[in-house]
């Protein structure tokens, strides 16, 4: 008798301190992300605010799933403990259509139900897709490089090493393609994140509501120097942008071909830069450079469109 007294007590204590180590974990979590910035869920984009409605959707319906089973995990441990003589232990219990029902239903309907949501925001959240909008976009080429980001504003001949500036509440359109590793470009408050691969273009659309800055960086690990291939997105004002771009073509830094090689040689720790591009089609050429079966160190004189390079067309959210 005591023996069994003494392990319904650590029975028990079993469950008090795993809910109590629960209630820890919960509550350290709480703690460290108090007051601090989570881009995800503070999205300042149409693109983004999209994407954080999704997640919270998703993830409501996974916790109507995953809380009844925890507590039903401890109910059933405290019911059927061994000191409970009074509760019925029936293990052949079988052909009962409710409990059926409950435990293969109810996950049936959150997996059709989370699948229509899937097939409805693939086609609404297309990398691809253009922001209806009736400001004209601004047009940015990215290009990951070991290890930091270039900009080219084709339109302006202007280009920026790891920092964007945009126009509030413009399209902001974004050919996105590698010259180094693959990688990933990832802006949390404004969208989603699109892989960056040699030889092949990828787009992606996204609009900031208001002006601010907004953290980018790498999603993908891409060798020893991709923790730092972080960058800023300065959302100003559509007179300010034009300031910026005023200012911005009279920099002293040419960027041709010959500087561009320079410029994606392998480097950590590179600050922000200015350039006016003096070579043509650069974006093109960096793309194509990995279509040709010959010497990548030259460029590819084929001027394509970046979207149909050999009858290759990237989906936009990687492989």
């Amino acid at each position: 008798m005591r023996n069994s007294k003494k392990r319904v007590s650590w029975r028990v204590a079993q469950v008090v301190i795993s809910s109590l180590v629960g209630l820890a974990i919960v509550g350290a979590f709480v703690w460290a992300t108090q007051g601090r910035d989570m881009p995800v869920l503070n999205p300042k984009g149409i693109i983004a605010d999209q994407q954080q409605v999704l997640i919270l959707i998703t993830v409501g319906l996974g916790v109507f799933v995953v809380v009844p089973v925890f507590i039903l995990l401890f109910a059933i441990a405290f019911r059927y403990r061994v000191g409970n003589t009074k509760a019925k232990y029936d293990p052949e219990l079988e052909g009962s259509k409710v409990l059926e029902a409950v435990w293969w239903g109810i996950p049936l309907i959150i997996i059709l139900i989370l699948a229509i949501i899937t097939a409805i925001s693939t086609h609404a959240l297309d990398p691809y897709k253009k922001i209806e909008s009736s400001t004209a976009p601004v047009k940015v080429q990215v290009v990951a490089l070991q290890w930091k980001w270039l900009f080219i504003y084709p339109d302006q001949d202007i280009a920026t090493v790891n920092y964007l500036t945009i126009p509030d509440n413009t399209p902001i359109e974004l050919s996105i393609t590698a010259d180094a590793p693959m990688n990933s470009f990832w802006v949390p408050a404004l969208a989603g994140q699109v892989y960056a691969m040699t030889g092949m273009s990828t787009k992606l659309s996204f609009m900031a509501d208001a002006p601010g800055e907004y953290r980018g960086a790498s999603a993908n690990i891409s060798g020893e120097g991709s923790a730092d291939m972080s960058f800023m997105v300065r959302s100003v004002s559509k007179t300010d942008f034009s300031h910026w771009l005023y200012k911005s073509s009279y920099s002293p830094n040419m960027l041709s071909w010959d500087t561009y090689e320079k410029l994606a040689q392998p480097s950590r720790g590179d600050g922000e830069k200015t350039y006016v591009v003096t070579g043509k089609d650069l974006y093109n050429q960096i793309v194509m450079k990995y279509m040709d079966s010959g010497s990548s160190s030259q460029p590819h004189t084929n001027t394509q469109t970046d979207h149909t390079m050999n009858g290759m067309d990237m989906s936009g959210m990687g492989m």
